[in-house]
């Protein structure tokens, strides 16, 4: 998946790199002349550039740039514009008088009782069912989109800088034109019919044709469709980058913005009011802009919006929509185009980027039924075969606007900068970082950041390993590696492949033998034993491991989208290290077990209701579905079949979600059950999954110890909600921090049939049932310098039990928006 990294490495690199310009910053305020009265929505413009802002509704305004002019224009209709001088660079106050122009209007009188603006945005939401077109009973359209991504911020300086002499030849496609000189990096481009259904609720995209400069990846098309990243200003909220934003026509918009009717005119021989709509309150997620409203059916006839300024999103240094809608039949209101723009930044004296997605629609019908087969099926996006095949002159011939030729320069000038030395040098360095493997040739080697690690029972320990490339084959690859702890004197080894039988459908099979040690009763979730980091990170000692030889087979298939199947047998065999022992009662005395061993068939399943992935020729990235995950797993241990020892059965199932609630931030469930059936040593019951590290491990219990509570039937709860700063935005000195809140509560009940059990294995000293839940709760901070989230953790039950922390600060990397 190297190829996709391309965008983010030029990203980085010029990111550390940019030169030091220095920003002008100039902030004031427009009043009347005469009246000496403040001038809201009066027009700022650096003189002959696209740079500016309007007044709020003090009059006040503030503008920062790297790219200012010489000198600042105030205007507003009916008054003479006015042109002050500034000085680059520098930060300064420029204040305006504005007089009226020599047009004098005949002098009238309006009453009026109340604010029209709001008995319009009255109007606008009473017609919101008739006007929002998922009310219709059908629709389907024809649809053009093209994203593009730009590298924005770019100064001469930094262009000359030693690093970028070999490619030079992409700054020949620099737009200087907008407020911040760009270069465009990045183009797709995507054909496609949309069929939409209201009842029941489904929706079809066929993608026709899709052209993706410098990837060639298949399953990057379902991205490029109408049904990804789309606005739909009608809703209440509208979700941008996994945030909730409210919209300026939600029911609730009063709370959250002040309106303004500020003109009218007739647009496409239709008339319509302009609606200007502020933040009511600073740092809310919400909107600043302005739509214009048909007078007679209250709709959308276009909108303009960015996200408001000082929002609490990170990386984001704005957020635009702007929608043009039309007339259908005379009476349907759709989406003729939609431009999307985001302007996404590391700090304002980096690099930043520019993402834009343009979407144009054609052939538009409404409530013509469409017949049942265009909904037969799960996928709810269809790439068809061969999309990315097209080539320039069908593109010439059927998108629907022409390309630029700095669009069109695009797509040459990625596959040039593939093969760059430098650029190559960067990408193999990102891609190590990023994925822990170094390719060389035919092989990767990795993970570097497991090549040396430290345990108490290993002490230094020294990790060599790898796997095969894709230069090497796409549909197999062989992995493997070795390690040896110096204090244990031990050799640990794991080696085996897995092959793709077929993309579509997925199906994987592999084959895997490995022998090391692990610490049972961590989450999947933790860092690895063998982590350079975790070597620092524990908060007692690692004495109580397990070595596992195991080997397994699987065969991995997806049935269609979003579910998923596994089928599995292993093979493994346990034996304790440090101070972890296996003993068992024999006539009154206690006997040493020297291993435990398991032959086991299961089989898995996770439905995940249209669940959508970017996917490379092995791994995968989920990119989420907004509907609970369901997993599911039997397994079933045999008795005496490849040295088995243990009959047993077990069932476990899990599901979880993300519930949003508006501006108040959103909650994250998992609800786990399971029950073991016949009789099992400890080791192979329910551990329940602890955390003896300082990093808060959100599917762990972070206050629980290893080895503390078994169980063979248990049930779970966890729930985190982030607040997403509800109440820290609205806290002066917090509000400028942009810290976010955090709660958790977690806790899980069980029972263990300590006589069955005891009888495999004597249970150790200080492990317990769960005769009563156990709790914990934590309240915490994220979003601190943007990646570091910090838990304040109390355990609620069982403080009676020997070497445990009622108490606790956990702390996390984290990087979201």
């Amino acid at each position: 998946m190297k190829q996709y990294r391309l965008l983010l490495i030029l990203f980085l690199l010029f990111a550390f790199h940019f030169g030091q310009a220095q920003m002008t910053i100039v902030s004031g305020k427009v009043i009347d002349k005469e009246t000496k009265e403040p001038m809201p929505f009066a027009n700022i413009q650096f003189k002959g550039t696209k740079t500016g802002t309007t007044t709020d509704i003090n009059g006040n305004y503030k503008i920062e740039t790297y790219y200012a002019s010489d000198s600042l224009v105030a205007s507003f209709i009916g008054y003479t514009p006015q042109a002050k001088k500034i000085k680059k660079e520098i930060k300064q106050i420029v204040n305006f008088e504005l007089s009226t122009s020599s047009i004098i209007m005949e002098e009238f009188v309006v009453k009026y009782k109340g604010n029209p603006a709001e008995d319009l945005l009255e109007k606008i939401i009473d017609y919101k069912k008739v006007n929002n077109r998922k009310k219709y009973s059908y629709y389907k359209y024809n649809v053009y989109n093209k994203v593009e991504f730009d590298l924005n911020n770019i100064d001469e300086e930094f262009r000359n800088k030693k690093v970028f002499k070999p490619i030079q030849f992409i700054f020949d496609n620099i737009d200087t034109t907008a407020e911040k000189p760009y270069l465009p990096m990045f183009i797709t481009e995507s054909l496609s019919e949309y069929f939409y259904r209201q009842n029941p609720k489904t929706q079809r995209e066929f993608i026709k044709a899709s052209k993706v400069s410098g990837i060639n990846n298949e399953s990057v098309s379902q991205f490029l469709g109408d049904m990804y990243q789309n606005v739909n200003i009608y809703e209440n909220n509208i979700l941008v980058f996994g945030k909730t934003f409210v919209s300026p026509i939600s029911n609730s918009g009063l709370r959250f913005y002040k309106y303004y009717l500020t003109d009218s005119t007739l647009i496409d021989n239709q008339w319509c009011y302009k609606l200007e709509f502020k933040p009511r309150h600073r740092q809310e997620p919400v909107f600043d802009g302005h739509m214009w409203i048909h007078d007679t059916t209250y709709a959308i006839k276009s909108i303009k919006m960015n996200i408001a300024e000082k929002t609490n999103i990170n990386f984001v240094n704005d957020f635009s929509v702007e929608q043009e809608y039309k007339m259908v039949d005379g009476k349907y209101w759709m989406l003729s185009k939609d431009k999307l723009v985001v302007d996404f930044v590391i700090s304002n004296k980096t690099m930043g980027l520019y993402g834009r997605k343009t979407t144009m629609y054609k052939d538009i019908r409404v409530n013509d039924t469409i017949p049942e087969k265009i909904f037969s099926g799960v996928d709810d996006i269809i790439v068809e075969q061969n999309s990315n095949q097209y080539n320039n002159e069908f593109w010439d011939e059927n998108r629907f606007e022409k390309l630029s030729e700095q669009e069109k320069e695009i797509y040459h000038m990625i596959d040039t900068l593939k093969e760059v030395p430098a650029v190559k040098t960067v990408i193999d360095l990102v891609s190590m970082i990023l994925s822990g493997y170094k390719e060389y040739g035919y092989v990767e080697l990795g993970q570097y950041f497991t090549f040396l690690s430290y345990n108490q029972i290993e002490g230094t320990r020294f990790k060599f390993g790898g796997r095969t490339s894709n230069q090497f084959a796409k549909w197999l690859e062989f992995s493997g590696y070795a390690a040896y702890g110096v204090e244990d004197e031990e050799m640990k080894y794991e080696g085996g492949f897995r092959m793709r039988i077929s993309k579509e459908p997925r199906q994987i099979v592999g084959f895997n033998y490995k022998k090391d040690l692990e610490q049972l009763g961590q989450s999947q979730n933790a860092f690895q034993a063998d982590n350079f980091l975790a070597s620092f990170l524990r908060r007692s000692p690692n004495i109580k491991l397990t070595m596992i030889e195991k080997y397994y087979a699987y065969y991995d298939r997806d049935w269609f989208q979003g579910f998923n199947n596994q089928f599995i047998y292993s093979n493994r065999k346990l034996s304790a290290r440090g101070k972890l022992h296996y003993h068992k009662n024999s006539n009154t005395e206690s006997v040493e077990v020297s291993h435990l061993q398991v032959s086991e068939f299961s089989y898995y399943l996770r439905f995940a209701y249209k669940e959508k992935y970017v996917t490379g020729e092995f791994s995968r990235v989920s990119m989420g579905t907004k509907f609970p995950i369901l997993e599911a797993q039997y397994t079933k241990g045999i008795k005496n079949f490849l040295s088995g020892q243990y009959n047993y059965d077990k069932i476990e199932a899990s599901v979880k979600d993300r519930i949003r609630f508006g501006t108040k931030g959103y909650t994250d469930w998992k609800l786990l059950g399971g029950k073991i059936f016949g009789s099992l040593p400890y080791p192979l019951l329910e551990l329940h999954q602890g955390n003896e590290t300082y990093f808060y491990d959100v599917q762990a219990f972070n206050l629980m110890n290893y080895f503390e509570f078994a169980s063979d039937q248990y049930a779970s709860l966890m729930l985190t909600h982030h607040f997403d700063g509800y109440f820290l935005n609205k806290m002066p000195l917090f509000r400028k921090l942009k810290w976010r809140e955090v709660a958790s509560g977690k806790a899980v009940i069980g029972s263990l049939d300590v006589n069955k059990h005891s009888q495999e294995l004597t249970l150790p000293a200080n492990m317990f049932q769960l005769t009563e839940p156990y709790i914990e709760v934590a309240a915490g901070v994220e979003n601190i310098f943007r990646i570091f989230r910090v838990d304040l953790l109390w355990r609620l039950t069982h403080h009676d039990h020997p070497d445990i922390a009622k108490y606790g600060i956990r702390g996390t990397f984290e990087i979201k928006f």
